[in-house]
């Protein structure tokens, strides 16, 4: 690097603050240290972490870092398939997130009720948290650089909302006249080998029907790079203004039957089902949920895939566990042991916690009540335990008049880095407000550990 491009890159580039360095790593005998600002590595100025994963990728080293505002040029060396030791405070240095540029009517940040948190309200939509973290986005907004970049640092795979492969629908569908022919996009990345993962959201009298079939025909075409097909239901909340509606049982089963009809020729073609419907048409539909097997190993439960039937699973092998522990002990629970516990979930899980916890409660000599939680802020509409807000339950709670002594709340309800609800709440601040002992539940397995004492997520009042 000459003086010139470093001092350009001092002056213009905003670095990424390593908030941690891994012992004995390159970064480490380089000479990196907490609160550095990492601009460039071998002269090639980084812009997110996977910048600082590309071009750390050689043996030889050159870091320029800025440390209370001076420029240090570090050099180091790094053993083949040995990271370069860093962490960061945000994945990308350049800017917070990038934009959604669409205007979707099912957005769900469109639909957000007024006075939650601040991130709540921005439409993220970038292809860099795609790759790292699985989002899914729409390829909308993606520059020529951006484009050279997926190809040139194999970013693969990309998780994309494709929604209706018909150019005029999607345009309309996302509300941009101007948005790409997504398939025109997926067979460019299909030339030069980057996989994806692609979903679905399907509106009643919209994109169903044979848009839908259309949709799951041209994107099996393009199968193996095309590596999935999310098919899901669309969600609206109350602050929801341009008329969509949900679907109904007999259309979540129309559904059910079309997809699961197209599943036996991917398999005998592809060996795996390719397209697959998320748990919540199975529960609206009022039908048994698909073993895991049924999912072929795809990784794809954040988006509603096989969490369900993850949740049956464990609870099958919870309760042989119990069964082993009370032959061996010769009492239905251990003492000290919460005696009643409440279980907080939303609707659409209602009737399958419900189930779970009678036998439970046979097993463990507990007496355990669920109480169905309704979500006032986004509408009764929003059924999932993941978008309860910690208020709404806390009011309700209030007002049951008896409470367990042990309150188990679902923990996906505050799946934020900093452990709070939608509207901000931490568990230790519901717990103080409840004057109970408050504890974090996914799976029935969990329950069983509050009523061993062996939760890790348990808050005590105060």
């Amino acid at each position: 690097m000459t003086l010139f491009q470093e001092i350009a890159i001092v002056e213009q580039q905003q670095g990424g603050r390593v908030t941690a360095v891994q012992p004995r790593s390159a970064a480490a005998k380089a000479g990196v240290q907490v609160g550095d600002e990492l601009l460039a590595i071998n002269g090639q100025a980084v812009q997110d972490v996977i910048d600082v994963q590309f071009y750390a990728a050689e043996p030889e080293l050159e870091l320029l870092v800025r440390r209370q505002g001076e420029a240090l040029s570090l050099r180091g060396q790094r053993s083949y398939n040995r990271p370069l030791g860093l962490e960061f405070d945000h994945p990308t240095f350049d800017t917070d997130i990038r934009r959604c540029n669409n205007l979707c009517e099912f957005c769900f940040v469109l639909q957000m009720a007024p006075r939650f948190r601040r991130t709540l309200y921005i439409k993220d939509d970038d292809y860099r948290y795609s790759f790292l973290f699985g989002h899914f986005v729409t390829l909308t907004n993606l520059s020529d650089h951006d484009w050279w970049r997926i190809e040139t640092m194999g970013l693969s795979p990309l998780y994309i909302s494709v929604h209706v492969t018909d150019l005029d629908l999607r345009r309309r569908f996302l509300r941009n006249p101007t948005a790409p022919d997504i398939m025109e996009q997926l067979r460019w990345l299909a030339a030069r080998g980057i996989k994806c993962h692609t979903q679905l959201v399907v509106v009643p009298e919209f994109n169903d029907g044979r848009w839908l079939e259309r949709s799951i025909q041209e994107l099996a075409e393009l199968w193996p790079s095309v590596l999935s097909i999310s098919v899901v239901p669309v969600g609206l909340t109350k602050q929801h203004k341009y008329g969509l509606r949900t679907h109904t049982p007999a259309e979540a089963a129309a559904v059910l039957d079309y997809v699961e009809g197209l599943q036996p020729a991917f398999q005998a073609q592809m060996g795996i089902r390719f397209a697959y419907p998320t748990d919540e048409w199975y529960i609206v539909a009022g039908r048994p949920l698909p073993s895991l097997a049924a999912y072929d190993g795809q990784q794809l439960q954040e988006n509603g895939l096989g969490m369900v039937r993850r949740f049956l699973d464990d609870w099958t092998a919870v309760q042989l566990e119990m069964e082993q522990w009370q032959s061996q002990m010769g009492v239905p629970r251990p003492a000290p042991a919460p005696a009643s516990l409440t279980l907080v979930t939303g609707q659409l899980f209602d009737g399958i916690l419900r189930e779970a916890a009678a036998r439970f409660d046979r097993l463990a000599g507990t007496e355990t009540r669920v109480m169905t939680a309704v979500n006032e802020r986004l509408g009764g509409t929003i059924t999932a335990a993941g978008l309860l807000m910690a208020e709404d339950v806390l009011d309700q709670l209030q007002q049951q008049p008896h409470l367990g002594d042990v309150v188990i709340l679902p923990r996906i309800m505050f799946d934020h880095p900093d452990l709070i609800s939608l509207d901000d709440l931490t568990p230790q601040a519901v717990a103080n407000q409840l004057q109970r002992p408050v504890a974090l539940a996914d799976l029935m397995g969990d329950v069983w550990d509050v009523v061993t004492g062996q939760s890790a997520v348990l808050f005590h009042p105060e």
